[in-house]
């Protein structure tokens, strides 16, 4: 049997679970208990005091004679016995005394006279083991089966309905989430950071930002007046078809600062976001928890039907009288005992008792599968808390997610309230502003301060979950670089950053305050926004009236391909430098309302055809264009429509013939032209046309020969065609008198001709990797000379007269080692003499520019 603390343990649930049981499973949950402890003391009784007592009843006499016993007396040696005081003989405790040795064989009929003592039973011949005998069976056989396993029923109906009643506390796929839930829901609930925000955003409701929000609406208008004062024949901004919205809504209103937290609440706040997110996506994709509790209370109503309609049928069975037969009369000599039930009232009352508590536990199923079925228990909204917390953006859950809530609700509302400040975006927005501020400190951001190729102070801050304050407070910074920053915000304390001049957002969608947006269009001259849809720039940036250079790397592509989804550009009036990066297929229509002052345009495509460039011919007044990885074919004839280009760079296109150079001729003001990274077999002899080129790049092409017209270019003073096929440098190199750089790197060349020793303002000469066998001995004439490559030839050794040459180094003299070494004493001391440091920098950047 087992003890009542070893069955309790079955019911023993974790206390912290017991949000998750509404009133109805705490009430059924006693009355399990009592169930129990009902069953428990019936077992108890039955084991000890339960059994039947049993005496024979005689239907004939022993000889066989006659039928049953008369009313007459019988006559026996101790008296006379008749069936009436029969009965009351058997009811007293007969197996205390000793059986009747013998009964008369007949019956008499003498009365018994007055004053003699009265009949008091019959004796019959059964020994006490006999009794004994009898009564156990008569215990198997006469008594009913629920009278005898009444209590083992209760108790095991009992255990079934208390397993069934937190089974999915067990239950290994359901019992993990339970467990995850019920932590994080208390943590969550007792977190400070909890009462916090919601103090927070008690203070944003107040008038003060109503007003703040008013401030905005009227900057609004006033941007938008001063916009069409600066434009009277033009339009106000307007949405192009790529359905990107074109307003100032993302210039946010300024907010009181956040209330300091200590650091570790704010790491152990930071975790529970983080806890939470991951366990909604987890809890949220599936029903399992709903579905099985919706199980386990049909499997207990269906339980409590069973229970009581078995139950009532055989509760009647229960008596204190039973006649038994038990087919003994070759051992007793008796056919019938009428035998009686001595714990049937006891069992009787207590059936009752437990009938009436299944009834009620019965009931209570019921009323729980009505809660579960009559309205939509795995959807969960929030709206009551969005409205009291004014958190709008938390969102509505569902599936097992929402039937927890639903739970915890019956215990409490309040921890669902607190529970959803962990859902929102713009709690977790808030927690993260002042971890990063205690995190970022100015000191800190002092030390990832640095200096770049130019000399400009700049910080670049990489994955961070927003801009800490502190950096408002570098005022010397120049450069600032956000980089992958989701919650960027520009506040008001960048005004006083009035050495900034340029900003870089790389998919970092910045959102600026009233006042931060004002300095920066005033301020701001440089600007690179780097994103993955066009939608990402946001709106403010078209509306930076004193910007000078943009720009913008990512998708510019609309839905299909089909429109170009670039906002209008006409109220940046000062734009002079505009840099796409994208994937084009026509030259954005939108950027011809920057003609009248755009200067220099750059087009990366990354190998996206661009088909139409008809655009460009209204750019009258481009001075450089770039067209990069566009899969140009040819050299696009827009472009001879641009009368004051003075740059021209066609790299890595597949463009094969220049034949349409000759058309250069009409652009006067064209300097430099590089169609670098193609696939260019010949050079026209019509370059010769192009009497204003200074600078021509023809590297990694498939040139094998350079025609002698190339070098009547008087102009020339950059030449570069490494990279190539080529054999042979024509002797006509020698009337580019003007020719500073020249550089046939990786080609086949085998003689370097002493015409090209007639240059004598070359200052860069590079002729590594050819086939080169003798450098001439008259380089020493190059006397402007400050950098030579001349490693990975066939070369012996290297001309003595290269010393003569006054402004080589070292450093910039690159060749093998052993052929340095082959150099005379004076000659190697004199190309080891220190330079000067701008002269030194001058040669690297020569080296590098090529």
């Amino acid at each position: 049997m087992f003890t009542l603390t070893e069955v309790a343990s079955l019911n023993d649930i974790q206390p912290t679970y017991r949000i998750l049981k509404p009133w109805w499973d705490v009430f059924m949950d006693y009355l399990g208990i009592v169930m129990l402890m009902l069953a428990i003391f019936s077992g108890t009784m039955q084991l000890t005091k339960d059994q039947v007592v049993c005496l024979p009843i005689l239907e004939q006499t022993p000889e066989g004679a006659g039928d049953f016993l008369s009313h007459e007396p019988v006559e026996t040696a101790d008296g006379f016995w008749n069936k009436e005081n029969a009965i009351g003989e058997q009811a007293a405790p007969l197996m205390a005394k000793k059986p009747p040795e013998n009964v008369a064989p007949t019956i008499h009929s003498q009365p018994a006279t007055f004053g003699q003592p009265q009949p008091t039973g019959v004796r019959t011949k059964l020994d006490f083991q006999q009794y004994v005998f009898v009564n156990q069976m008569c215990y198997h056989v006469a008594l009913p089966w629920y009278s005898k396993y009444f209590p083992y029923l209760a108790l095991i109906h009992t255990i079934v309905l208390m397993v069934s009643s937190n089974f999915w506390f067990k239950y290994p796929k359901t019992s993990s989430k339970i467990e995850h839930f019920v932590s994080i829901l208390g943590k969550c609930f007792e977190s400070p950071w909890t009462t916090k925000a919601l103090s927070e955003t008690a203070c944003e409701d107040s008038e003060e930002n109503k007003q703040r929000l008013a401030g905005a609406s009227s900057l609004l208008k006033h941007l938008s007046t001063s916009s069409e004062e600066g434009s009277p024949n033009q339009s106000a901004p307007v949405l192009t078809k790529s359905g990107v919205t074109f307003s100032v809504e993302k210039l946010v209103s300024e907010v009181p600062s956040m209330t300091i937290l200590d650091k570790k609440d704010g790491e152990q706040a930071k975790a529970l976001f983080e806890k939470v997110r991951k366990f909604r996506a987890h809890v949220e994709d599936s029903d399992l928890i709903y579905r099985l509790y919706a199980i386990q209370t049909v499997i207990k109503t269906v339980k409590f039907i069973l229970i009581l309609c078995y139950t009532m049928t055989f509760v009647a069975s229960i008596d204190f009288d039973h006649i038994c037969v038990p087919e003994i009369k070759h051992l007793t000599g008796y056919t019938k005992f009428h035998c009686t039930h001595n714990m049937a009232f006891m069992l009787k009352k207590l059936l009752i008792s437990y009938i009436t508590i299944i009834c009620v536990y019965g009931f209570i199923c019921i009323y729980t599968l009505f809660w579960l079925f009559r309205r939509p228990l795995k959807e969960y909204s929030f709206e009551k808390v969005r409205e009291e917390s004014s958190f709008s953006d938390i969102p509505d859950v569902k599936n097992d997610f929402a039937f927890l809530l639903h739970m915890v609700d019956q215990y409490d509302q309040l921890y669902s309230k607190r529970f959803g400040v962990f859902l929102s975006e713009v709690s977790e927005n808030k927690l993260r502003e002042i971890s990063l501020n205690q995190e970022w400190t100015y000191e800190k951001l002092r030390q990832h301060v640095t200096r770049n190729s130019q000399e400009k102070l700049e910080l670049h801050l990489f994955m961070l979950s927003g801009v800490p304050d502190a950096v408002f407070d570098l005022t010397d910074l120049e450069i600032l670089k956000l980089e992958l920053i989701p919650e960027a915000r520009i506040t008001a304390k960048i005004s006083q950053m009035i050495n900034l001049q340029e900003l870089h957002f790389y998919h970092c969608p910045a959102k600026v305050e009233q006042t931060a947006f004002m300095f920066l269009r005033d301020h701001l001259r440089c600007l690179h926004v780097k994103f993955t849809d066009v939608a990402e720039i946001p709106s403010w940036v078209y509306l930076l009236a004193n910007l000078r250079e943009l720009y913008l790397v990512g998708n510019l592509n609309s839905e299909n391909n089909k429109m170009i989804g670039l906002e209008s550009l006409r109220d940046l009036r000062h734009l002079k430098t505009l840099h796409l990066k994208s994937n084009l297929t026509k030259v954005p229509t939108n950027i011809t309302d920057l003609s009248p002052h755009l200067i220099k345009l750059v087009i990366h495509n990354d190998g996206t055809k661009l088909l139409v460039l008809n655009s460009l011919k209204k750019m009258t007044n481009l001075a450089e264009l770039e067209l990069h990885n566009c899969e140009l074919e040819r050299i696009p004839h827009a472009i001879f429509s641009l009368n004051n280009l003075q740059e021209l760079d066609l790299k890595s296109n597949h463009i094969r013939t220049i034949e349409e150079v000759i058309s250069f001729q009409h652009l006067k003001r064209l300097t430099c032209l590089k169609l670098w990274h193609n696939k260019i077999i010949t050079i026209p002899l019509s370059i010769s046309h192009v009497k204003n080129i200074e600078s021509l790049y023809l590297s990694h092409n498939k040139l094998e020969s350079l025609p002698s017209s190339l070098f009547s270019l008087p102009k020339l003073r950059y030449l570069d065609v490494s990279h190539n096929s080529i054999v042979v440098i024509p002797l006509e190199v020698g009337f580019l008198q003007n020719l500073q750089h020249f550089a046939i790197t990786g080609n086949r060349v085998e003689v370097v001709p002493k015409q090209l020793l007639k240059c004598t303002k070359l200052r860069t000469l590079c002729l590594s990797h050819n086939c080169i066998l003798v450098i001439p001995e008259k380089i020493g004439q190059l006397s402007q000379l400050a950098h030579l490559e001349v490693k990975g030839n066939c070369l012996d050794r290297l001309p003595p007269q290269i010393g003569q040459c006054r402004l080589l180094r070292r450093s910039c003299l690159i060749v093998e080692d052993h052929l340095f070494d082959s150099l005379p004493m004076e000659v190697k001391e004199s190309l080891n003499q220190e330079s000067s440091v701008s002269f030194t920098n001058g040669c690297k950047c020569l080296s590098d520019g090529r």
